[in-house]
């Protein structure tokens, strides 16, 4: 979806007044918790869709504002302890052939 155009102020107010229509015209008693949250979850995602709209393809720029270099140290403290785990067990299967 074209989440980033929600930035826009037009379609962010569109936006809205479609999900508060949505919502209004749903009847929500004797939902439980999760039942509430799917259904205003649903609303959302297909308003944002049709306000939106979808991309072609797959996201070909990432997120980057939670990625810092302690993330990156930790990936790559992750990794190399993954690779050393799946050359141990190499090892110990070579050793039994």
């Amino acid at each position: 979806m074209r989440v980033w155009k929600l930035k826009e102020e037009q379609t962010c107010e569109e936006y809205k007044s479609m999900v508060r229509d949505k919502v209004e015209e749903e009847e929500w008693k004797h939902l439980d918790v999760n039942e509430h949250w799917h259904k205003m979850k649903k609303i959302m995602m297909e308003t944002a869709q049709h306000i939106c709209g979808m991309s072609k393809g797959p996201c070909t720029h990432k997120e980057t504002w939670w990625w810092n270099e302690e993330v990156a140290e930790a990936v790559r403290e992750n990794e190399d302890k993954i690779q050393k785990m799946e050359e141990r067990n190499f090892e110990r299967g070579m050793d039994g052939v």
